[in-house]
């Protein structure tokens, strides 16, 4: 036989591995994650139907499909959340309301031990509810808190970690462009998702706080507290950074109270934000600089997207999401354990790729196994492994799995958040802020532990809506 017969000759599961195989050496080898998957996924498809229709015919399919699948998928209502979310944190940035966030912080945090540190980890979670981008993020505080946390006699590695880290929290904190993601490609509700971020969000903000202010009290000269400011001068640095917390509240109010779609309220969002920098003297340069900054991450974004629904694609054809949940629900052990060690390929994984790449690849799946392991699509929280419902069980294993695409942000070799702190701040090298977020690395882990213990802190204020 032949090796184009034998090739011909295999089962779509076999197709399936072999492809994913390829795929995965493409990524390590430094390949796009885009630009891998998609090309995985064309030759797949072209290798699948190929086996039952014979080449010419396999191509033309395989051909069509690319031409399709792209637009048919990113014409989706939920995706033009994505834009007006990276826009309104680029206008708020130049509408120097990060920097009136920060100050606030500063003055009503910064006499904690490491105040430095943790007005910056709040000041981030306040920015990330108005910015959905975690690059984004750690590149406007990259800017803003490491000068000052330099100039108090902070550690470089140190100011440089919790900028990325603090950077994070915008994929959890709504809105979220990596949550509305995982509500497509599970098809769950893009509202329930950001509510249920809301909440992990907080708490990882705080354990992040409570890190800073353990090491600074451990460690001498670590981080010195920031004191001198009257209550007068507190209460003064409030109405800087209100424009924030309305932006905040018109998001959560259109979600929560039902009076718009999320899409419609990111659009208000940006709409205001964008009067209040003109207000607040905006420029020209300023507004196409941020109008050009968003076309960009959300072109980078859209184009993971399109080649990887290629991918995903084939693997519904492959059926190997199908073999992949009867394999897992197989396995002799608990389904916790199960679950740990699926959270374990995720943080290998993460190594390796980006946070919205590794999504969008492994959730197609990686979620029907979960679900299954929970007891299947109809199961009630009592009879469930995981104590959730099958609805409460998609919400709470999409922010967990969020939540570790989070910390895919600050591992080597890839951390996306670390080289672009160092990008920004050349007295920081790469190896210095990989160094500065390592104890970061072990809050996450203490978090993502929280959220499996207690589910009823993702699935509080999703129950309230009546979705769990």
């Amino acid at each position: 036989m032949s090796l184009f017969e034998s090739l011909a000759n295999m089962d779509s599961i076999s197709i399936g591995l072999w492809v994913t195989g390829v795929m995965l050496l493409l990524v390590i080898i430094g390949v796009r994650v885009a630009f891998a998957a998609a090309m995985a996924g064309f030759i797949g498809l072209v290798w699948i139907f190929s086996a039952k229709f014979g080449f010419e015919k396999g191509l033309l399919i395989a051909i069509k499909m690319a031409g399709t699948i792209p637009h048919s998928k990113v014409s989706t209502l939920a995706l033009s959340l994505i834009p007006t979310f990276i826009l309104i944190g680029f206008l708020a940035y130049h509408a120097g309301l990060t920097k009136a966030l920060f100050e606030a912080a500063k003055r009503w945090v910064g006499w904690l031990p490491g105040g430095m540190g943790v007005a910056t980890v709040f000041s981030t979670a306040g920015f990330a509810a108005v910015s959905g981008a975690s690059v984004a993020t750690s590149a406007v505080f990259a800017r803003i808190a490491i000068p000052e946390m330099l100039k108090l006699g902070y550690d470089k590695r140190f100011a440089a970690g919790v900028v990325a880290a603090g950077g994070t929290l915008a994929s959890l904190i709504p809105p979220s462009a990596i949550l509305v993601i995982y509500a497509i490609i599970v098809e769950q509700d893009v509202g329930a998702l950001l509510m249920a971020g809301f909440l992990p969000g907080a708490v990882s903000a705080l354990i992040y706080g409570g890190l800073v202010i353990f090491l600074a009290t451990t460690r001498k000269n670590f981080g010195p507290p920031v004191t001198g400011f009257s209550w007068k001068q507190r209460f003064q640095s409030l109405p800087g950074a209100l424009p924030i917390f309305i932006v905040v509240g018109i998001i959560m109010v259109c979600i929560y109270g039902g009076v718009g779609t999320p899409t419609e309220a990111g659009s208000l969002g940006a709409f205001l934000i964008l009067i209040i920098a003109l207000y607040k003297g905006m420029r020209w340069n300023d507004l196409r600089g941020s109008l050009m900054e968003t076309a960009k991450l959300t072109v980078m974004i859209f184009t993971i997207i399109w080649g990887v629904l290629l991918y995903v694609r084939f693997l519904g054809f492959a059926d190997l999401p199908g073999a992949f949940s009867d394999w897992i629900t197989s396995l002799d052990q608990s389904p916790m354990l199960t679950l740990l060690m699926i959270l374990l390929a995720y943080a290998i994984l993460g190594m390796f790729m980006d946070a919205i790449g590794m999504l969008l690849l492994t959730l197609p799946v990686v979620y029907p196994a979960v679900i299954a392991l929970n007891g299947g699509d109809a199961v009630t929280a009592a009879d469930s492994a995981f104590g959730v419902s099958a609805v409460g069980c998609s919400i709470w294993f999409g922010i967990i799995v969020v939540k570790m695409a989070e910390i895919c942000l600050i591992t080597p070799p890839i951390g996306l958040n670390c080289f672009v702190v160092a990008g920004v701040r050349k007295e920081c090298s790469v190896q210095d802020v990989f160094r500065g977020v390592t104890p970061f690395f072990i809050a996450d882990v203490i978090t993502i532990g929280v959220l499996i213990m207690l589910p009823g802190i993702v699935l509080w204020l999703p129950g309230l809506m009546g979705f769990t």
